[in-house]
């Protein structure tokens, strides 16, 4: 898949939806966004693992989600990021580029977009992973908001993936609520 998000048919450019719950009441319909960064899988050396796990994880929470959208490494990640930022996506999840490599560029990319950081995020993502794989240290991953939109990033691994996964669903919710007004 191209990073282009009007491959997701046309749910990048439309706004926040509403739904009615069964009580008749507005229930905002929570839309996310994952983008795979990844310059072999965008090359089609081979498949994404991850992103298809981050969608599994925000249509549990139940957001409505687009991607995995996968797209290289740099600039295209900045640019992944301020299209979804624009199109009003409430969540964005990224995977992968959050190492040590001189191609991993993925934080970098990402606080060129957020407006603030929110460091416990990813400090909790790397405590989690630590706990059964020391290495998560090294991962250099951000989280913040970028306008009313939250930006995750998350390791490249699988299991960096599950374990960033296991850390957002407690708070995801109550974070994007933050975000768009609600109380603490």
């Amino acid at each position: 898949m191209s990073g282009d998000l009007a491959a997701t048919d046309g749910l990048a450019s439309e706004g926040p939806a509403s739904a009615q719950d069964p009580d008749g009441e507005p229930d905002p319909v929570r839309r996310g966004l994952v983008v795979t960064v990844s310059n072999r899988a965008w090359a089609g050396v081979y498949a994404d693992r991850g992103g298809p796990l981050i969608v599994d994880g925000l249509q549990e929470l139940g957001f409505v989600v687009d991607g995995p959208v996968v797209v290289q490494d740099g600039e295209p990640v900045e640019q992944a990021l301020r299209d979804g930022v624009e199109s009003g996506y409430h969540v964005i999840v990224t995977t992968g580029g959050t190492g040590l490599t001189p191609l991993d560029l993925t934080p970098e990319m990402t606080r060129r977009v957020l407006d603030r950081e929110v460091p416990g995020i990813a400090e909790a993502i790397r405590a989690a992973g630590m706990a059964t794989v020391p290495a998560a240290a090294l991962s250099r991953a951000v989280a913040g908001v970028a306008g009313s939109t939250l930006v995750v990033n998350l390791p490249g691994s699988t299991g960096g993936v599950r374990d960033g996964l296991a850390v957002l669903r407690p708070i995801l919710m109550h974070a994007v609520d933050q975000i768009h007004g609600g109380d603490h």
